[in-house]
This record gives structure tokens, sequence and C-alpha cells, in this order.
């Protein structure tokens, strides 16, 4: 059972900074693209970032183009999210995804909210 753990959420003031880490039960090189996906309360899940696991240039949503990046420790089986400049538009659960073969896995998602 592939298993996807997030950390890192919390509350920050406009402006700040926040890391969110997600560790894979497995290499993440057995995955086609991992990536990062929010919802916030009354919306619809979107898309944040992506990476295919085995190379090429991450996507981004618009919304987050040049604040956000997404990276990976291939050694760690983790995939990191670095948000920043994080605006009150960013509060959200942040979900981590793994696809594989048509199938997605979800992590539990951890909360982040931007106010000051």
């Amino acid at each position: 059972q592939v298993q996807l753990v997030e950390s890192g959420g919390g509350l920050v003031q406009p402006g700040g900074s926040l890391t969110l880490s997600c560790a894979a039960s497995e290499s993440i090189f057995n995955f086609y693209t991992m990536g990062w996906y929010r919802q916030a309360p009354g919306k619809q899940r979107e898309l944040v970032a992506l990476i295919i696991s085995r190379g090429g240039r991450p996507n981004y949503a618009d919304s987050v183009k040049g604040r956000f990046t997404i990276s990976r420790d291939n050694a760690k089986n983790t995939v990191y999210l670095q948000m920043n400049n994080l605006k009150p538009e960013d509060t959200a659960v942040y979900y981590c995804n793994a696809d594989r073969n048509h199938y997605s896995y979800w992590g539990q998602g951890t909360q982040v909210t931007v106010s000051s």
C-alpha cells in the first residue's frame, strides 16, 4: 500500500514562506508524476505544481508561478513544495499526489493558512 505523508503546513503571515514535504513509502521513480494540489473551502481541488519523476520541466498553476517551487530528493523519496510570498488566497489544504498506471494516490493533506 502506497503511503504519502505530508508535513510542513501551518499559519503564516502574508508575504511569508513555508516548505511542504511529502514522504513516499517507496521510490518516487515508481510513479509517473508527483505533485501538489490544494483545496480551499467551497472550491474544487486544483493542481498547484507537478513534476515528472524521470525528468522534464515542472508544471505550475498560473497563480503560483514565480512564487512556488517543486523539488525532490530521490534518496529520501520526498517531494517538496517551497512557497514564497504567500498570499491569503493560498489558504487551503494541500495534498500530495502520486500517479502510477493511471491510478492516483493521495496524502492526508496539510493545512496552510495565510493570515495576518
